[in-house]
């Protein structure tokens, strides 16, 4: 009987785990099939199945392995630590060349706010409060005030990349006598603009709502302006 040929029911764009050794060894002499069968038993890498029990690795499997095997060569990690850094970059952080992943940088859109500005993005960074304080460079007293105002809301035990945006907006404003306490009306006018846009497009984000989003955002913009006293 032949053989079963293990490509013949391959998933799209995976491969093998003959193929992903070959990929490795250039980089890592002393990869072998046991050990990337071993990561994959721990948990480090789950590469999809065929329906005959084939390995198929995707390009991020290998670049998966790739992170593993290098923190365990060049810095000696054990493979606990390598999974908490791997469940951190699951949540959108990046990795750092020395230490645990880091949130990214979240730099102001300059000009007017459009509507990319408030589509769903592509990977939505969760970051734990440690590291969404260590992110935002604030004390874990302004936090707590933040939270408390509901200005910064956890979903579960992570918060969002905009949560970062909005410690570190609040602890400048901390620095001209604008307290938490304050921004209240800010979080209100939000909501209501919320629920304006949500009236037109509903629940669900849509291109529309991202739109509306950036039309609502440029006419506080506006509003605010021109109230302000002229020079």
């Amino acid at each position: 009987m032949a053989k079963p040929d293990p490509s013949a029911d391959a998933p799209a764009g995976g491969r093998g785990i003959g193929e992903v050794l070959k990929l490795l060894q250039d980089e890592f002499a002393d990869v072998t099939i046991s050990k990337i069968r071993f990561l994959e038993a721990e948990g480090l890498v789950s590469p999809a199945r065929t329906p005959s029990g084939y390995r198929k690795f995707s390009a991020a499997d290998v670049e998966r392995l790739r992170y593993v095997l290098a923190a365990q060569r060049d810095r000696y990690l054990p493979l606990k630590v390598i999974k908490e850094h791997l469940d951190a970059i699951d949540r959108g952080l990046r990795p750092s060349a020395a230490g645990p992943p880091v949130a990214p940088s979240t730099p102001q859109t300059p000009g007017q706010p459009v509507a990319e500005d408030f589509g769903a993005a592509a990977t939505e960074l969760r970051l734990t409060r440690e590291e969404l304080r260590t992110a935002a460079d604030v004390s874990p007293e302004l936090l707590d005030e933040l939270e408390g105002h509901g200005l910064v809301v956890a979903t579960g035990k992570h918060y969002s990349g905009d949560a970062i945006v909005i410690a570190q907006v609040a602890a400048e404003l901390a620095s001209y006598g604008i307290e938490p306490r304050h921004l209240r009306a800010f979080r209100t006018a939000a909501d209501r603009e919320v629920g304006l846009i949500e009236q037109v497009t509903g629940p669900r984000r849509t291109e529309q709502t991202a739109e509306l989003a950036a039309l609502t955002v440029r006419l506080h913009t506006a509003l605010v302006r021109s109230r302000l006293p002229r020079p």
